[in-house]
């Protein structure tokens, strides 16, 4: 296949377009072409679709933006750098079409494909100095027909991993198509249409089920949709727009969004900070793509999409940074070896790539959610001093247009939230207060430990056993700055573990590793919390009960029935702060308090002389917890609080308070109060506290019991807020048995307020009692009452 004679077409040329293409949505919908016969001439497309293309490369490749100006300019002009070096080194082979990237692994044929899109980008786009050059077109077109020659075409083989194959070199070979198509010809056109129809089957879109579920699912519809369109197939538009229906509708367990915000993929792996990226970004796209078309999504279940953004993804994410709970075995990629631009993949890496498809989503936004969604983003924009949003290398300059124009709106910034938000489905919770944020990850029978697979994140065994992860505004850096590849993975801050030596990928690939447990989650008020976990240890015999008990200016921290038979020692790891490269924040201790300068403190009712301490320097790369990981090592240093519990411990505890951001005067004020924290219960049929300043009473009941004025007849979370003649009480059943309980509040009680439908009042006057009907997704339910 030779190159077309068609001119070079600049993104001017692009723009210019643009207009009377999308016009040309409104025309009659033209015969679409039969498979394998040229459209037109060959080099152009029937007038509704080509608008539909032309529109794709202004959402792919920007608009609205000053080539010129910064930072734009160097972006386009790395993006030259970077194409001129593909160049130099294209060698095609029977085996690769870079020597660097054999396409044996097939994660090689997507590379490929990367390369030539940034090849391709380079000679669309105007500033990178190749722009329009006949001879970079003439060799994206030879590597286009070489892939096609070799590995990528109908009728070829599907060796190795899946994504590689139906969404990772789809996407991108679509993408390149889409901006190289006046100068492809029929015959490429046809065959990377004719490539896609092979690796991307009806039977991947007609069935939700397997590797087509979730955001999987999306980026599977992106492909075929652009396919349909660069072919002038409407059949194949319409599949795609109808196979994203299924992702809409909220699910009760499994992939998707969950009604509490949780976003769930892998089946078991609570990801909204990765999977759930990649869905919102794809929904953006082909909303946008689609609009005021005759394929137009309108399915009334997109409005759960559009309200994610508030629900699902705005909690989790904090001046810039998606907290890592949420990201998977994603916590492992950092600097990867075979990443051209050499992005440093951390947690505001994630945050800034769902902020980017918050502000993209908001083209198909009502006036009232755009505005909404605009100020939080400007506020993440303004707040995120660790990785400025408005120049992250991860973008191109579509994305940076897009957050510019966000940033240069009139509508005011939007503060971070104060507030709880516990997502009990992907069993994780977040806790925000003035200064400060804390982030709470868990396992269950529903949820795993942690995910590895594909060589990435194999030592992130004790994720969920309780990891308490915790900002204020001076370390918004505290996960960031190589913290994966240099923590001790068996002191991750807040767990409590066994130390018993686990093997690389312990307990299997793709989050098979679940407790075998149904106690996890708690109640919340949306304010303070009641968050409990039975924790059974990944490959040993610990077990413990757990609880977090989240209040105005502290998480009040209880361990029970701390047990374990492994021969080593058992750890409760109070805290693990990386202090940086070379940290000198001074460690002070009282009789019941420990202070960190600049961090915060910890309060120990019990005293500190149990607490051992340890300042050190570690040191790590990448690669040792991703086979893709950079080689490079860094050394950082830690200071290390945590308890020992001895070797095979039977019934331990543990107590003990978190200050995020608190002065060393405020924790030993704090310390010094007898008052201010009541422990009424720490055992492992139940875990309770009173905090009489905020009017406060919380309980986690492991089984049917009584603490305090409390009393239930099966397991239970219970939260108590008095605030003046005001009782708000709230339960939830963490266990998600269904089946009816009772509460009994053994206090005065007048009269019955306000209650949800599934509270039934039994009693008042000397004691409140009353029996909740729960359901089977760990909701919190609600009885105001006036005492």
């Amino acid at each position: 296949m030779s190159p077309s004679p068609s001119s070079p077409l600049p993104r001017r040329a692009l723009l210019a377009g643009t207009a009377a293409a999308t016009a040309a949505l409104a025309l009659p919908l033209p015969a679409a072409r039969a498979t394998g016969a040229p459209a037109d001439d060959g080099d152009t497309l029937p007038a509704a679709f080509e608008a539909l293309r032309l529109r794709w490369l202004d959402l792919q490749l920007g608009t609205g933006y000053d080539p010129a100006a910064e930072p734009y300019a160097s972006r386009l002009a790395e993006t030259g750098t970077l194409a001129r070096a593909f160049r130099a080194a294209l060698a095609p082979t029977p085996r690769s079409l870079w020597p660097d990237a054999p396409f044996d692994p097939p994660a090689g044929i997507s590379q490929s494909y990367g390369r030539l899109w940034t090849m391709t980008q380079a000679y669309v786009q105007p500033g990178t100095g190749l722009t329009g050059d006949p001879a970079l077109l003439s060799d994206v077109l030879r590597g286009l027909d070489h892939l096609s020659a070799t590995v990528y075409r109908a009728g070829a083989p599907r060796p190795g991993n899946w994504w590689e194959w139906q969404i990772g070199s789809p996407r991108l070979l679509m993408d390149t198509v889409a901006a190289l198509h006046p100068h492809l010809g029929a015959e490429r056109i046809d065959a990377a249409c004719a490539a896609v129809d092979h690796f991307i089957p009806d039977s991947a879109l007609t069935r939700y089920t397997g590797t087509s579920t979730g955001a999987n699912r999306v980026d599977l519809c992106r492909s075929v949709a652009l396919r349909g369109v660069l072919g002038a197939r409407p059949d194949r538009i319409a599949l795609a727009r109808d196979a994203l229906s299924p992702v809409f509708p909220y699910v009760t367990e499994g992939d998707g969004l969950h009604a509490d915000g949780s976003f769930v993929q892998h089946t078991r792996v609570a990801y909204t900070g990765t999977y759930g990226q990649v869905m919102l970004d794809g929904l953006g796209r082909l909303f946008s793509l689609l609009a005021g078309s005759p394929w137009a999504v309108t399915d009334p279940n997109r409005q759960i999409v559009l309200d994610s953004v508030e629900k699902a993804y705005a909690p989790l994410l904090l001046d810039g940074l998606m907290m890592d709970s949420v990201n998977g075995r994603a916590v492992s990629r950092g600097l990867l070896r075979n990443d051209d631009r050499h992005v440093m993949r951390s947690d505001h890496f994630h945050g800034q790539g769902v902020i980017a498809a918050i502000a993209l989503l908001a083209g198909a936004a009502s006036p009232a959610e755009r505005d909404r969604w605009h100020a939080r983003v400007k506020g993440w924009i303004r707040r995120d001093t660790v990785s400025p949003i408005l120049s992250a290398r991860q973008f191109g300059v579509a994305d940076l247009a897009r957050l510019h124009a966000v940033a240069a709106s009139p509508v005011p910034a939007a503060p971070e939230p104060t507030g709880h938000r516990l997502f009990a489905a992907m069993d994780r919770a977040v806790h925000r207060r003035p200064g400060w944020a804390a982030n709470i990850a868990m396992a269950s029978r529903r949820i795993a430990y942690y995910e590895c697979g594909n060589g990435e994140n194999p030592r992130g065994w004790h994720t969920g056993a309780g990891m308490l992860s915790w900002w204020t505004p001076d370390h918004g850096d505290q996960y960031t700055d190589w913290f994966w590849p240099t923590v001790d993975p068996y002191r991750l801050p807040g767990t409590t573990v066994s130390t018993r030596r686990l093997p690389d990928r312990a307990g299997g690939e793709w989050g098979a590793s679940r407790p075998d447990v149904r106690w996890v989650g708690g109640a919340t008020d949306g304010t303070y919390a009641a968050i409990g976990q039975h924790l059974k240890g990944l490959g040993s015999t610990l077990e413990a009960r757990t609880s977090w008990f989240c209040a105005a200016d502290a998480i009040i921290c209880l361990g029970a029935g701390i047990t374990a038979s492994d021969g080593v020692p058992v750890e409760t790891v109070v805290d693990n702060r990386l202090l940086g490269e070379s940290g000198t924040a001074a460690l002070t201790t009282g009789e019941r308090w420990v202070h960190l300068e600049g961090h915060g403190g910890w309060v120990l009712p019990g005293g500190t002389g149990a607490l051992r301490t340890l300042r050190e320097d570690r040191t790590g790369a990448w690669s040792d917890i991703n086979t893709a990981g950079s080689p490079e090592r860094r050394t950082r240093r830690y200071q290390t609080l945590w308890l020992d519990h001895g070797t095979d411990p039977t019934g331990a505890d543990y107590a003990y308070l978190l200050m995020p951001g608190a002065s060393r005067r405020a924790v030993a004020a704090r310390a010094a109060d007898p008052d201010w924290l009541h422990v009424l219960h720490n055992g492992p049929d139940a875990q309770a506290v009173a905090v009489p300043s905020l009017g406060l009473t919380a309980a986690n009941f492991w089984e049917a019991g009584t603490v305090g004025p409390l009393t239930v007849t099966a397991p239970a979370s219970v939260l108590v807020r008095r605030r003046r003649s005001v009782l708000d009480l709230r339960l939830a059943e963490p266990p998600r048995t269904g089946q009816p309980l009772d509460v009994l509040w053994n206090r005065p009680v007048r009269r019955v307020l306000a209650h949800d439908p599934t509270v039934e009042v039994l009693a008042t006057g000397g004691a409140l009692r009353l029996r909740v009907t729960p359901g089977t997704a760990c909701v919190t339910h609600r009885c105001e009452v006036l005492v």
